[in-house]
């Protein structure tokens, strides 16, 4: 009999595919985009990320599940806030939503996975870089999160000394390299075991790299807090979760602000948890996102116990801040060649710039590496230093692109205020969702 259900489950997924429809029409600010689909574990991450992919701005969202079946809304523009208009990024959305999401490039299959975790410090990540440039590991493609006193990075290596073959062919090179990383990573006051894992790219090639590494950092428990001192509840973004013992539902409702990929981030973070999401509305007004999700495990239960609703609170804070980059944006754009990490990041060192994030890109011989850096001691940067070290690096190869954004202080909800906001929700929300999505109609 169970057989037969899970063949059933499996008829019924493959026989209705997603069905995409994307409208100029509706609304004015925005292009709507609507996913109904077989629901299953994960679907809604997959149609998010296939916007964030396409790095697309999801100002208003409503989602809602009925019995197998569930529905998106998502209201989108682009980096600019503009409708869409490309219709080759149209097609594009189409064709990802409606065939369950997008997956890294297949031209990374020729290189070899580096995922790095430890404790973060001052030049961490110029030691790592120099280490790779000794061993005659080039790096094509990378991605560098820092939070919470962790670090946490993802990235493609290949041989620069001669050899045609991957590192992942060679045991002994592997464990080469991993053992001098691991010495590095590892700090003296390091409680926690850091990890240097080299591995074949097709191993993790199929998983969206943001995704890995928010994985990878909770693995390493970076949600765990240093301190419980005022300035850290001050600075942690609003998280509520309450039971709404009459569904059966937990209900999480965020405030903070908002910025590209936060709806990703933190519905990844449920459905690595194994949560899953029922129903929920994103809201967005100015720079401030408010989003509410109604959740439960995959077994249909709500949370169970306070210990369970403090850990999603503080691992859903984790998955905001991971992003949310502290420190002056920087972008180097020139010609690739060996040692080139190396060089810049320990210029960086050199005068005293700690690096919180980054990204690294290779195509066509021509590097772009995106670094958010701060003084060591997490002060902000002198522009002077900047200047520095543009001089030193040559002319047009780095220059700033955005300062940073000032800490927005805000007061978190104590259990009786945050159960206030949640049960205001708990009476309209479902209808409301409904209502949006077309499934009940106005009574107004």
């Amino acid at each position: 009999m169970d057989w037969c259900l899970d063949e059933y489950e499996k008829f019924v997924t493959r026989m209705n595919t997603p069905k995409v429809v994307i409208d100029n029409a509706v609304c004015p600010t925005a292009t709507l985009v609507k996913v109904d689909s077989a629901r299953k574990h994960g679907v809604l991450l997959e149609a998010i990320q296939a916007l964030a992919d396409l790095n697309l701005s999801i100002n208003k969202a409503y989602f809602s599940s009925d019995g197998r079946w569930f529905m998106d809304v998502f209201h989108v523009t682009d980096q600019l806030g503009r409708k869409l208009a490309d219709d080759r990024v149209i097609s594009y959305i189409e064709r990802s939503l409606g065939t369950g999401g997008s997956a890294r490039s297949e031209a990374l299959n020729d290189f070899t996975a580096l995922e790095l975790t430890g404790a973060d410090r001052p030049g961490l990540l110029s030691e790592v870089f120099a280490v790779l440039s000794d061993l005659q590991c080039g790096v094509s493609d990378a991605t560098v999160w820092t939070h919470n006193g962790r670090i946490a990075s993802l990235a493609f290596i290949k041989d620069e000394g001669g050899s045609d073959s991957p590192i992942a062919d060679d045991a002994q090179r592997i464990q080469c390299i991993e053992a001098r990383l691991r010495n590095v990573l590892k700090g003296d006051d390091d409680i926690r075991s850091s990890r240097a894992t080299v591995s074949a790219a097709a191993t993790v090639v199929g998983v969206n790299a943001d995704r890995r590494l928010h994985q990878m950092m909770f693995e390493d428990r970076d949600y765990e807090r240093l301190s419980t001192g005022g300035e850290e509840s001050c600075s942690a973004p609003s998280v509520s979760v309450q039971n709404w013992i009459e569904r059966g539902y937990s209900v999480v409702n965020i405030q903070c602000r908002d910025r590209p990929k936060l709806l990703f981030d933190i519905v990844c973070t449920l459905t690595d948890m194994e949560y899953v999401v029922f129903h929920g509305t994103i809201d967005t007004k100015g720079d401030r996102a408010h989003q509410e999700f109604y959740i439960r495990h995959k077994d249909g239960t709500p949370i169970s116990s306070e210990a369970e609703r403090q850990r999603v609170i503080q691992c859903l804070q984790a998955a905001i801040e991971r992003r949310a980059s502290e420190g002056l944006k920087l972008e180097l754009c020139t010609v690739s060649r060996r040692g080139l990490l190396a060089d810049v990041t320990r210029t960086f060192r050199e005068n005293g710039l700690s690096v919180t994030r980054a990204e690294v890109s290779t195509q066509d011989n021509i590097t772009v590496n995106v670094f958010y850096v701060t003084g060591s001691a997490g002060h902000p940067v002198d522009l002077k230093t900047i200047a520095g070290i543009q001089q030193r690096l040559g002319a047009g190869v780095l220059t700033v692109k955005e300062e940073p954004q000032e800490r927005v202080c805000q007061k978190r909800p104590d259990r009786e205020e945050a159960a206030g906001v949640g049960l205001f929700y708990l009476g309209s929300l479902v209808k409301r969702n409904l209502f949006n999505l077309g499934l009940i109609r106005s009574c107004s």
